[in-house]
């Protein structure tokens, strides 16, 4: 017995020492056990961040009398299909949420426009074009990204109803045509990587700056539009506050408000279609990224930080 006790030790030391060698030997065994590695703590956490979303099928899949928040805790659907939930999303809650799909979708269209114009030819200006003063003015708009939202909103309200357009989806569109300072330097910075000889080959064929800007320079920055075009769609998609402020008919609210409106209601019992209404929700922003993660990873990765 005790000369198996002095064996053990000595087994184990041999043991280790044989797949270290191992490993040493074969780099590529151990790389691949590396990957492994990563990709079951990528997969791990990935569930953990999921779970909520889980939660949220489970309870927009469950008939109107279930409860919802059960102990223990039901992330998975086992007992309740009622997919006709997410029908009922539409015309069993007495909110018009395909009306309000629609109002977003305007809002989205207009911004993503809008944004795309008007910073793209901001950048262009500050990035190709040598005038006086562009050294500070761009000094001015990387400090006006230090203004807080919460600053302007006021007199933005004030202004905009003065104007006639409160109770209009207008104020929540067109203020994306002048320009947002964060996409600005965005585009500007990526624009500065795209060689200057394609300007100067451009102006010994005749081209214009409005010719370089639309069949040169706007093309190649494919990238950082597709990154801006992203986050303007998330943000305005998600936005709840400038809706609430400046809508104030039920046919002209969001989605992110008729959410809001139906949380309210929710004390009264239909967590399964609040909930049904939320994942459908996500859906637009997953698809979106779904069908752009490549140019948007690529874009993010290579927006230069040339001075």
């Amino acid at each position: 017995m005790a000369a198996v006790d002095h064996a053990r030790p000595d087994s184990t030391l041999s043991r280790r020492h044989f797949l270290r060698a191992y490993f040493v030997a074969h780099p590529r065994v151990r790389k691949r056990g590396g990957e492994v590695l990563a990709y079951a703590v990528l997969l791990g956490l990935s569930a953990f961040i999921l779970m909520p979303v889980a939660w949220m099928i489970t309870a927009a899949l469950k008939p109107d009398l279930e409860p919802v928040f059960t102990v223990p805790t039901e992330w998975f659907p086992t007992k309740f299909w009622e997919w006709r939930n997410f029908v009922r999303v539409f015309n069993g809650t007495g909110l018009p949420f395909l009306r309000y799909t629609i109002n977003s979708c305007i809002v989205v269209a207009g911004n993503i426009l809008g944004t795309l114009i008007s910073c793209s030819l901001v950048a262009f200006a500050f990035a190709r074009l040598r005038f006086r003063g562009s050294g500070p003015l761009f000094y001015v708009l990387i400090i006006s990204m230090l203004i807080p939202w919460q600053a302007l909103m006021i007199p933005r309200f004030y202004m905009f109803f003065k104007m006639g357009w409160y109770g209009s989806l207008w104020p929540l569109i067109i203020p994306s045509f002048g320009g947002t300072a964060f996409f600005i330097f965005l585009i500007r910075q990526y624009m500065r990587t795209i060689p200057r000889e394609l300007d100067e080959a451009a102006r010994v064929d005749g081209l214009g700056y409005w010719q370089i800007y639309w069949r040169i320079i706007l093309p190649l920055s494919t990238p950082a539009l597709t990154v801006c075009a992203v986050f303007a769609f998330l943000w305005n998609w998600n936005d709840l506050l400038g809706p609430l402020i400046y809508l104030n008919s039920d046919n002209q609210f969001t989605v992110a408000i008729g959410l809001a409106n139906l949380a309210q209601r929710a004390g009264n019992a239909q967590w399964n279609l609040l909930m049904a209404a939320n994942f459908l929700s996500i859906i637009p922003p997953i698809l979106v990224y779904f069908f752009l993660q490549r140019k948007l990873i690529g874009g993010i990765a290579s927006v230069g930080l040339k001075g």
